[in-house]
């Protein structure tokens, strides 16, 4: 009965096949689980967005000690007029924590309004806060537009 031919023996496990060039290699996609239990350096920092203005630093910690312990929570405030801007972060002891508590907070309602709860990303670097930079207005930023550095019809002649 061994020389039976069985669809095994004749198409090996897709392990011992001769790789196709030509062929798309699939993507692979880890779970979020998978990779914290790993311990990698994933970011404890949390964004908390589209939050009512009644909310302070304390009651954001507040919200987010439910699932662990919080670092640090900072609503963003406007210099101007002291009112929140309606985001804040919250940095977790762990990894592991501040995932519970996004996929827990996510979406939910606070005073009306739905919140957005997600890992924050880092600042992405800018020209500095409207158009003051350490070069001052002198450097042009696009060389494509304008006519030059000079002042009323520009400077190169």
């Amino acid at each position: 009965m061994n020389d039976l031919v069985t669809p095994d023996s004749i198409h090996p496990s897709p392990l011992l096949r001769t790789p196709d060039p030509h062929a798309r290699t699939p993507t692979v996609r880890h779970s979020l689980r998978a990779i914290f239990q790993k311990g990698s350096s994933m970011s404890s920092k949390i964004y908390v967005g589209n939050l009512p203005y009644s909310v302070t630093d304390s009651s954001l910690e507040s919200n987010f000690a439910e699932f662990g312990d919080v670092s640090s929570a900072k609503v963003m405030m406007d210099r101007e007029t002291g009112r929140s801007k309606g985001f804040g972060f919250v940095e977790m002891a762990s990894a592991e924590v501040a995932q519970a508590a996004i996929t827990a907070l996510n979406g939910m309602s606070v005073d009306g309004r739905s919140i957005v709860v997600n890992l924050a990303r880092p600042r992405e670097a800018t020209g500095g806060a409207g158009g003051y930079s350490p070069a001052g207005y002198g450097a042009a930023k696009r060389s494509d537009v304008g006519y030059g550095t000079g002042g009323y019809g520009g400077g190169r002649y």
